[in-house]
């Protein structure tokens, strides 16, 4: 792997037993339009996942669900065979239907089917981490995750899997996973707007579980907030620069994955999370989940 020639941010986490760089990448925006059929610049989606490696990212996530099977399928064909310290996480428990919906699929055939093609389109024969997607596309729904989990629990003793975590997930579906088995990661929709999960994230980081956010920018609704602006005005900085480092410095176990299908904006993302925020930037955007 070629040396880095930007300093990632953030450092390192140790993911279950797999160290990884805290500021990850995220692959669902190297789709087409709404994560659907293949993206419009094939080349410039494979230089975008090349370039994350050689920045020295080693934390990529995905799932065979984006596109469906766009985006595993352009992570092959870019990295393999992978350098032994890249991990990629993936995702189980919703399909894509004709019309870009997401329909749960958190039945134990689904989920083996889902595990055996992400296996197939990566081109693995193990997998580093899956997450279980729970909820539906409005947010978590309440309900017990243990038949689904324990599915994959099962796909992890065979050799398949090796750690587990869970994703739209709620407070209690995270405790009753880790009644069943080890979780290595939570991933779920957090940002300075949308702060339900401020209480787990800290009760998971005196675990040693990571959090993983996605959405910092509030995702198809993109945040507006002036003191966002105000604090990024202040900096010289983008509002998603300045979001990304209020993530990393909000606690250690807090993994970024943000997404793009340029190279050029890849490496501004990871310059603009070294942003050092000052006390006075960071109990501003504090404010603005109050």
């Amino acid at each position: 792997m070629s040396t880095p020639s930007l300093s990632l941010p953030g450092g390192t986490w140790i993911l279950g037993d797999l160290t990884v760089t805290r500021f990850g990448y995220g692959a669902m925006q190297l789709a087409g339009p709404w994560v659907m059929g293949p993206p419009a610049d094939r080349e410039g989606a494979l230089a975008v996942l090349r370039e994350a490696v050689a920045l020295g990212i080693t934390h990529i996530d995905t799932s065979d669900a984006y596109g469906p099977r766009v985006t595993n399928e352009l992570i092959r064909e870019a990295l393999h065979p992978y350098p032994e310290s890249l991990h990629i996480v993936t995702k189980v428990g919703a399909t894509r239907d004709e019309q870009g919906g997401w329909p749960t699929a958190r039945r134990p055939e689904d989920l083996r089917r889902q595990v055996h093609d992400n296996l197939k389109s990566l081109r693995l024969d193990v997998l580093d981490l899956v997450n279980l997607r729970l909820g539906n596309a409005e947010g978590p729904q309440p309900g017990s995750l243990a038949e689904a989990f324990e599915t994959l629990v099962e796909l992890q003793q065979q050799g398949l899997i090796r750690h587990l975590g869970i994703s739209n997930a709620t407070e209690e579906q995270v405790t009753e996973a880790q009644s069943i088995a080890p979780i290595a990661c939570v991933q779920n929709m957090y940002n300075p707007a949308h702060r339900h999960d401020d209480k787990l994230i800290d009760r998971l980081a005196d675990d040693g579980v990571a959090y993983v956010p996605f959405f910092p920018l509030g995702g198809f609704t993109p945040l507006q907030s002036s003191a966002l602006s105000a604090v990024a005005a202040r900096l010289e900085a983008t509002q998603m620069s300045v979001a990304l480092a209020w993530l990393l410095q909000r606690s250690p176990n807090i993994l970024l994955i943000p997404g793009t299908s340029s190279t050029a904006h890849l490496r501004q993302n990871v310059a603009g999370a070294g942003l050092f925020l000052s006390h006075q930037d960071l109990t501003e955007l504090d404010d603005i989940s109050r």
